[in-house]
């Protein structure tokens, strides 16, 4: 009786530790901006590069977030376009493997009830967590088909103000540019809800901010309309608009202070892809809005792919890390901080960076592949306009283009503006990424570029373009 008793107590004991350490299961928040560029905060994302910040662009709650967490410097979105790069957040793999490459996609080839994303995997690590997101949803399948619990609808540009007539760079006044202050306040609803259930959460606030059309409130537009300019490119609507979205992280940063949340969630700042190079409404893709880094959305040079990241959380020291990260290592983060335990049931392209968090900002990412990739088979007239693929490796980023296999490759540590190619000074370098990146490309099945095709609107299977 007494063995048994004993028996008893224990098993008590540990099931009540399961539930105590379910219950302290950590919050995530990730708040997604939409076209914000590496160098379009006041964050100076990288120490050795004072121009990766904005002297014109005044964003102080970003900075109040990087105050309290990591910045990295060498953070990347997954494709230099926003359909592709939320794809691959969503279910932590490349948009090469996903064949989501472009906006305006036919997706009847994506498997959307795929158990594995963040919202699903979450639940299977603890059924207590509920999942929600707001704002610029732009993926083919309603949030819940992805396991998101709440959620404000099947959302894309359109439900932000945008219009593609030319009009979208006129400036623009709103009390609620963009949404910001209603999304943070539906976000600030949910935080509260589920403070007071006692349930913890995984959010994304999908920001339709800074995408065009260029809405800001007035006052915010006439401070920067008064404001000493330091380059071209400055312009006081899109720092309006800018500081605006900032006043919406603030809203959220200052709830989770007041909520006494910060303790125990994780909160992660990134973009979509890189600014447009075209803001003001003319061509700078020498030097763009994104300088010091070349180009911009559309293509994977690395002002399309660059952007702002920042991970603040317990335990996570304020400092710059200089290792490459990308949006499709949030999955693979993100289970590893809720249960280092857990592994996906399929193989996924992201790799986690919970190490890098917590070693001072050094480490390695271990991933299935060794390379960062990025694949934009298909012309665009308004950016490179030649069909290419990428690799970055360490410093070395390689660039192929599609329609006759030209090569370039750059050291980024010395190099970010990507202005000197180094290819046929390091033909040994160039030739294995090169052969790293078609073997990727080969091993997924891979869309391949076809000349005159632009990958919108058709059944990829009827084409039969793979690698």
């Amino acid at each position: 009786m007494k063995n048994f008793l004993f028996f008893f107590i224990s098993l008590s004991f540990l099931f009540n530790s399961c539930i105590q350490n379910k219950t302290n299961s950590p919050n995530f928040i990730l708040i997604l901006s939409d076209d914000q560029g590496w160098s379009g905060t006041s964050v100076q994302m990288s120490n050795d590069i004072n121009s990766s910040k904005s002297n014109y662009f005044e964003t102080p709650n970003l900075k109040r977030l990087s105050s309290n967490g990591m910045r990295f410097s060498r953070g990347y979105s997954a494709a230099p376009v926003c359909t592709p790069s939320r794809y691959s957040i969503q279910f932590g793999k490349t948009p090469a493997r996903l064949n989501m490459i472009r906006v305006g996609m036919n997706t009847s080839h994506i498997d959307h009830k795929n158990p594995n994303t963040i919202p699903k995997i979450l639940k299977k690590i603890n059924p207590k967590y509920v999942t929600a997101h707001f704002g610029k949803w732009h993926i083919d399948v309603d949030p819940n088909i992805l396991g998101y619990d709440i959620h404000d609808g099947k959302n894309g540009n359109k439900e932000g103000k945008f219009v593609n007539d030319k009009s979208q760079w006129i400036n623009e006044f709103s009390e609620d540019p963009k949404n910001i202050y209603s999304l943070s306040n539906k976000a600030i609803d949910f935080i509260e809800k589920q403070n007071n259930s006692g349930n913890p959460f995984y959010l994304q606030i999908s920001h339709y901010a800074v995408h065009t059309n260029i809405v800001s409130k007035e006052e915010t537009y006439n401070k920067y309309q008064n404001k000493k300019k330091s380059l071209v490119t400055d312009n006081p609507g899109f720092a309006a608009m800018n500081e605006n979205l900032d006043e919406g992280v603030g809203m959220i940063l200052d709830k989770l202070q007041d909520l006494n949340l910060l303790e125990n969630t994780y909160i992660i700042y990134t973009s979509d892809n890189g600014s447009v190079p075209t803001i003001p409404a003319r061509r700078f893709y020498k030097n763009s809005i994104n300088y010091p880094l070349s180009r911009g959305k559309w293509d994977a040079m690395e002002g399309g792919i660059r952007v702002p990241f920042i991970v603040s959380g317990p335990g996570i020291e304020a400092l710059e890390s200089k290792v490459p990260v990308i949006g499709y290592d949030l999955l693979p983060t993100i289970i590893d901080l809720a249960d280092p335990k857990f592994i996906p049931s399929e193989n996924i392209d992201g790799g986690s960076f919970k190490n890098i968090l917590f070693s001072k900002g050094n480490g390695v990412v271990n991933r299935n592949y060794n390379g960062l990739i990025f694949h934009v088979p298909y012309e665009n007239k308004i950016a490179l306009n030649r069909a290419h693929s990428s690799i970055i490796q360490n410093n070395f980023k390689l660039i192929k283009y599609r329609d006759n296999n030209e090569i370039n490759l750059f050291d980024l540590d010395l190099d970010v503006s990507e202005e000197i190619d180094i290819s046929n000074l390091k033909p040994e370098i160039s030739s294995s990424l090169e052969i790293l990146l078609d073997n990727y490309l080969k091993e997924v099945k891979s869309i391949k570029w076809k000349e005159g095709l632009n990958w919108k609107n058709v059944d990829i299977n009827e084409i039969n373009s793979f690698y």
